[in-house]
């Protein structure tokens, strides 16, 4: 088992920048990947960025020119470093983790809200 918990949410205004922090626990030497989720407040989940086990990142496209996921791995700790923020980057970020049997953990999230 994997526990998740992200922090680093709040309000921020259109152009700030935010860093979000993910904190595992558990069996963490089982996880492969990392992953920062954006779920808006239509419900819709969709990924913005992973970071591998040997440190390789993958970016999703829409995200790919305003975010930097990075890990510190003495703290089992991964971040998400978002520019430029927008209104519609306004929700939930959820952190989740694989591990080696293609097993998925989530943290229970973090609310960004962005005002004009």
């Amino acid at each position: 088992q994997v526990q998740l918990v992200e922090s680093g949410g709040g309000l921020v205004q259109v152009g700030e920048s935010l860093r979000l922090a993910c904190v595992a626990s558990g069996s963490t030497d089982r996880i492969v990947s990392m992953a920062w989720y954006h779920q808006t407040p239509a419900y819709q989940r969709e990924r913005i960025a992973t970071i591998t086990r040997s440190g390789n990142t993958n970016y999703a496209t829409p995200y790919e020119d305003r975010v930097t996921i990075s890990r510190d791995t003495l703290k089992n700790t991964i971040y998400l470093e978002m520019n430029g923020l927008k209104l519609d980057d306004a929700g939930v970020y959820f952190c989740n983790a694989r591990t080696e049997v293609s097993s998925d953990f989530w943290g229970p999230g973090t609310r960004v809200t962005v005002s004009s």
